[in-house]
């Protein structure tokens, strides 16, 4: 499989569902419209949407079906990316190779931004699929991306990690920074997966062996994450790199240095790899991207 083809062809129909979701730029109201596409619109790579779209695919669903409701899923990872980026948390000047918002625009329009980007992400889950056939599958989605991507799921995550921050050598380093890995950044990452799933009606076990490739996949990006911050350049990356271990932070690079934390990934791919097949069968698109993932430059 040409995942290069498949990401493209995937990302095309994800960037057509969010321009259907977002007002345009000069509706009501102007500014926080612009500063909301100036977020959503700065590139990146559409992961979670297009894992969700797979996901369905792989449980025997149109994926076309859900494009509505997995882009919501982009929208809340904006939002995150938009309130990470401001002075009172990462303080990052750089966001997909594009000044963040709260520097294009102001830090009150960012935190509005955000606000709004979160809102309008869990109602496009909520509204799509339209129809009553679909209303038992949106309720679930609602619940399961709304415990994601709060306290006790990626914002609690993100308040960790800010509480880590300068504790690379304490004794409880290593489960702690599991523990960020797997809220900051898994818990969103593996909603993704599981909501393909819940809209094509998977139960049971079945929805749990989603599950876990959805979180055995959400630790892999950050660990891949982690290498590129320790590695690569602004132009690679499209932000600052290098910020984590000014800043202190736990990371896989800080606490077990890179060659290991090489070998940790690659033990991620095949256990992927593994996962994947039991869902799709081999040579199927859910392995494709999580060896992309897995190996990303950028």
């Amino acid at each position: 499989m040409n995942v290069g083809r498949l990401l493209e062809s995937e990302r095309a129909a994800v960037e057509a569902g969010l321009e259907r979701l977002l007002p345009p730029g000069d509706a009501w109201h102007r500014r926080l419209n612009r500063a909301m596409r100036h977020a959503v619109f700065a590139g990146g790579k559409r992961i979670r949407p297009i894992l969700a779209r797979l996901a369905h695919a792989a449980a025997g669903g149109d994926p076309d079906a859900i494009t509505l409701a997995a882009c919501g899923l982009e929208l809340i990872h904006t939002y995150s990316l938009v309130h990470d980026d401001l002075p009172a948390l990462d303080d990052d000047d750089l966001r997909r190779g594009r000044p963040t918002v709260h520097v294009a625009f102001d830090e009150a329009t960012a935190i509005l931004v955000g606000d709004a980007l979160l809102t309008e992400g869990l109602g496009a889950i909520a509204r799509y699929p339209e129809g009553a056939s679909w209303a038992p599958g949106r309720a679930r989605a609602v619940a399961l991306v709304a415990a994601a991507a709060g306290a006790l799921g990626m914002v609690g995550g993100q308040m960790e990690d800010l509480e880590a921050t300068g504790g690379v050598d304490g004794p409880d380093a290593a489960e702690r920074l599991q523990r960020i890995h797997r809220h900051k950044t898994g818990c969103l990452l593996q909603a993704s997966v599981e909501l393909g799933a819940v809209l094509a009606g998977v139960e049971g076990s079945g929805r749990e062996r989603f599950a876990r490739f959805g979180e055995r996949l959400g630790l892999a990006f950050q660990v891949a994450d982690d290498l590129l911050d320790a590695t690569a350049t602004a132009g690679e990356m499209g932000k600052s790199p290098g910020k984590d271990e000014a800043a202190g932070k736990l990371t896989y690079v800080t606490l077990y240095g890179l060659d290991r934390t090489r070998r940790i990934l690659e033990e991620l791919e095949a256990e992927l790899g593994l996962l994947a097949r039991e869902l799709e069968g081999p040579d199927g698109a859910l392995g494709a991207v999580a060896s992309f993932v897995c190996r990303r430059q950028s």
